[in-house]
């Protein structure tokens, strides 16, 4: 493992290991509490180092009458099940189920230091068994599962270096919130809530965007595939939680394109989730070519791009709300057609689109820069464990 000194101890040894559990579900009074209850999906959904929000709530009695337990901030969750090994640390004290460990340091151990050193860990597990990842994880993983046991002083300022990255990620993708909602706003209040509507028509985003569709290169052509062209799928739509899209999961190459439906989309093109979860959507942070799962919007001439993604959002909660919470199976020409947006003057949607495009830019920029730190992380986290590279040389 390098040239370092560092002792390797196994995980259960310097942690306390704790699997969670699920209160009762034909219990109504052990839901919908104020502690937060993490499941695999949760703790899977997002790269960010910390974990503040479930997607569920437990109460005070739903802790008590089951094997779920409340985990200090700084407990590191592992997913045992489903998506086996994604990580993070709790960002305040919060309790899980049993698809999921929980870490707790012990003393002489910084758990943000334990923290990357079970995320390199994993990421060698990962790589050892040739891309099919362990099926589950068991107490018994953590008494083989061998990490670095460094110094005190080492492990932190280890941590530190990872930890300002992580830091830096989480700052950007909470500016990136606020820069959405900002512009979020700004069209809510000319384009929904404007006293002035009186005048204007109102239409179908057709009216102000082109419809594209995609394809799938043969899978049975090697040479249409893995190439440097992304090629946006659902999941990839869904991943991009409503921001700009820049990495997608497969990529193809200029022949698959030739010989499929798809084609090249331009960068700020908003793509609509058209099958299998209905309705996410983003906007291409380049140019790219996608599946035919998705649909593509591509401002008119004088239209703004951005105008129309903010467009197609106000109409995503109409058609959710018109169809009562019930997703929609899938979306065709016809639904676009017959969802109706506000199709205000041309130099209404001018101005709008100057105000906005900083805010989206800033946006991209955000992403751009926390694409990169990212993969600076990703880079150094297995060199500075193996002790290839110390800490003083970053």
């Amino acid at each position: 493992m390098g040239h370092n000194s560092w002792n390797y101890v196994p995980v259960s040894n310097i942690a306390g290991i704790y699997l969670g559990g699920t209160p009762s579900r034909s219990n109504p009074e052990y839901w919908g509490g104020e502690i937060n209850w993490a499941s695999a999906k949760d703790i899977a959904f997002s790269d960010a180092r910390y974990i503040y929000d479930t997607e569920e709530t437990i109460t005070e009695d739903g802790l008590e009458n089951s094997a779920a337990k409340l985990m200090n901030k700084d407990t590191i969750v592992i997913t045992a099940r489903g998506t086996v090994g994604a990580i993070r640390m709790l960002g305040k004290s919060m309790s899980f189920n049993q698809t999921c460990y929980g870490l707790a340091a012990r003393e002489g151990f910084d758990p943000s230091f334990l923290f990357y050193a079970l995320k390199a860990s994993i990421a060698e597990i990962k790589s050892l068994s040739y891309g099919t990842v362990f099926d589950t994880i068991t107490k018994i993983t953590f008494d083989s599962l061998l990490v670095p046991f460094p110094p005190l002083p080492e492990q932190r300022a280890f941590a530190e270096v990872l930890g300002s990255l992580d830091d830096k990620i989480e700052l950007n993708r909470c500016m990136n919130q606020t820069l959405e909602e900002m512009a979020s706003a700004v069209f809510k209040h000319w384009f929904v809530n404007n006293e002035e509507l009186k005048g204007w028509e109102v239409g179908s985003i057709l009216d102000l965007a082109d419809l594209l569709s995609g394809g799938t290169p043969s899978t049975a052509e090697p040479n249409y595939w893995n190439g440097d062209i992304e090629w946006v799928s659902a999941k990839d739509v869904g991943n991009a939680g409503g921001f700009f899209l820049l990495d997608t999961e497969k990529k193809i190459t200029q022949a698959g394109i030739e010989n499929s439906n798809t084609k090249m989309l331009p960068a700020k093109t908003t793509i609509v989730t058209a099958r299998g979860t209905v309705g996410a959507y983003c906007l291409l942070g380049r140019p790219m070519a996608m599946n035919q799962t998705n649909y593509g919007l591509k401002a008119k001439e004088d239209i703004g791009d951005f105008f129309v993604y903010f467009t197609l959002k106000s109409i995503i909660e109409q058609l959710h709300q018109q169809s009562y919470g019930t997703i929609f199976d899938t979306i065709t020409t016809i639904t676009f057609r017959d969802a109706s947006c506000v199709q205000p003057p041309k130099d209404m949607i001018a101005k709008f689109e100057n105000q906005v495009s900083p805010m989206m830019e800033a946006i991209l920029n955000n992403q751009e820069q926390s694409r990169t730190l990212a993969s600076l992380r990703d880079t150094l986290l297995p060199r500075l464990i193996s002790g290839e590279i110390i800490v003083k040389d970053v």
